[in-house]
Formats: C-alpha cells, structure tokens, sequence
C-alpha cells in the first residue's frame, strides 16, 4: 500500500475508534463490525438498497482496518492527520521550498531533517495537489510549510 494521500476519509471513526486506542482494541472493534456487515451475515429477505449499503460499510471498514492495523501505514495516515490539523492556522515554524527536501526513489516520498534529528515527509501526490502544504515532523510538534516550486 502506497504511503499517498490516505487522509480522504476518517479511518479511525469508521472502525468507531479513536487514535488514542491501541491494537488490541482497534482489533476488537473492526471484528464487531465485520461481523455486522458481512455480505454472508445478511438476511436473505434485506431490501437490495439496504444489503449495497451494508457491503459498501463493510467494505470501508475492511480498508479503515488495512490501514490502522499496518504500522507503516497507520504512522503514515496519523501524520497526515497531524499535518491536516496543522493547517488549520497554527503557526509554522520555517517555509521549506520543495527543491530543498530529499527525494526517498524507494518510499516515494520527500524527506527534510528537523532539528530534533527526526523528519519531515511528504507524499508525491501531495505536493502535486497543493502549492504549498503544511507537514509536521515525525517526532517533534514542529512543523513546516512547503511550497512546490514553480
């Protein structure tokens, strides 16, 4: 699974979790769903509209869970989140024009050092979407702002 951009959608309140939870509870709680929407568990005698209902739910909770139960994807999409809420007017820290970050050919990502000795990433897809975008570092609160090069 591509470390793109995985925000579109809040993984963790489709499973009915929060990202304070650990594994053991996002388990327990993407199997109760599972169970629930499971095109098998379906009634025989649903209405059509009701059973494509329950198998587009099942099925979202089936990628909420590929996600969340990967560690590598899961740290991805918690980044992502913490960059999203960044950009909600906090303020940023330094302005980084893409050109100066490292390209990772085997993540298909961006990198740039922080202070602290952690990083800064950003996906490909990301920086084409948006001129410029606000990311955080993986283990420190700063953040950053990167604009693409035009």
């Amino acid at each position: 699974m591509t470390h793109g951009n995985i925000l579109h959608r809040d993984w963790y309140a489709i499973l009915d979790a929060s990202p304070s939870d650990c594994f053991q509870e996002l388990k327990q709680k993407y199997q109760r769903l599972v169970l629930l929407y499971h095109p098998d568990k379906q009634s025989p005698d649903a209405a059509t509209v009701e059973v494509e209902q329950r198998v587009e739910r099942f099925i979202e909770v089936d990628q909420a869970w590929k996600i969340l139960s990967n560690e590598e994807t899961k740290r991805a999409y918690d980044l992502q989140r913490r960059a999203h809420e960044l950009k909600q007017s906090w303020p940023v820290d330094a302005h980084i024009c893409l050109d100066d970050m490292d390209w990772d050919d085997g993540e298909q990502v961006y990198r740039y050092g922080c202070r602290c000795s952690g990083e800064f990433i950003i996906g490909k897809e990301e920086t084409e979407e948006e001129e410029e975008s606000v990311i955080c570092c993986d283990t420190c609160s700063l953040s950053i702002e990167v604009k693409r090069a035009i």
